[in-house]
């Protein structure tokens, strides 16, 4: 008796099966074809990323290599395409490398390059910071000690990321103003941050020798 309720059950159950099918089956159907579609199109969209990626980073080692083979106007021309049209991360190396680049040729307007990237609220607040020492770091020669300190200072704050190289360009810029006190005092902070490296610890040594020497006073 148990085996007929179940042979009947069984029936119910694959008429229930059929009747849903023949409802539903076009359904089903097109779900699994949507399914591999999706699968496919995303599978086609890594592969030309990786492509594009591939080929942009390409594009920027070519900029690279015409730099150094002294070639910058065909560095700046590639560099120039790539901030247009590149991803944003490639896009943003590209900037950076277009301001050094041009910085190569003419420091003011590397200058105006680097703060162009240091203004820009789209990017991140280190990538910012990075771009207003590069900056600072050509005012050095460019610019009175008021001015580059003025560019410079914010970056001297005890968590700075960039601190230490913005103290030593500080301390150049006071030293070739015949600002010993000034320069002793970023000096100083240099050597009594104990997350200095010791390769800038060793340059401050000789930079602190300058300012206890103090003025070179020439004879007419």
């Amino acid at each position: 008796m148990a085996d007929i309720f179940r042979e009947i059950d069984e029936e119910v159950r694959r008429d229930k099966a059929a009747a849903i099918w023949s409802k539903y089956g076009n359904v089903f159907v097109a779900l699994a074809v949507l399914a591999v579609l999706a699968v496919a199109g995303w599978q086609y969209w890594l592969h030309r990323e990786n492509q594009a990626s591939q080929a942009v980073g390409a594009r920027l080692e070519a900029a690279l290599k015409s730099s150094r083979d002294g070639n910058g106007a065909e560095a700046e021309t590639i560099l120039k395409e790539l901030t247009e049209g590149a991803p944003a991360g490639y896009r943003q190396i590209a900037r950076f490398r277009l301001a050094a680049e041009t910085a190569k040729r003419d420091a003011a307007a590397g200058v105006t390059a680097f703060d162009a990237l240091a203004n820009d609220g789209g990017l991140d607040q280190l990538y910012r910071d990075l771009a207003r020492l590069r900056a600072g770091m050509l005012r050095v020669d460019l610019a009175p000690y008021a001015e580059v300190k003025t560019a410079l200072e914010p970056l001297v704050t005890p968590q700075g990321v960039w601190r230490h190289s913005a103290r030593e360009m500080l301390g150049i810029a006071a030293l070739k103003a015949n600002l010993f006190e000034d320069a002793g005092r970023w000096f100083d902070a240099i050597v009594t941050d104990p997350q200095a490296p010791q390769v800038l610890r060793q340059r401050t040594d000789l930079y602190l020798a300058l300012v206890r020497g103090g003025p070179v006073e020439t004879k007419n």
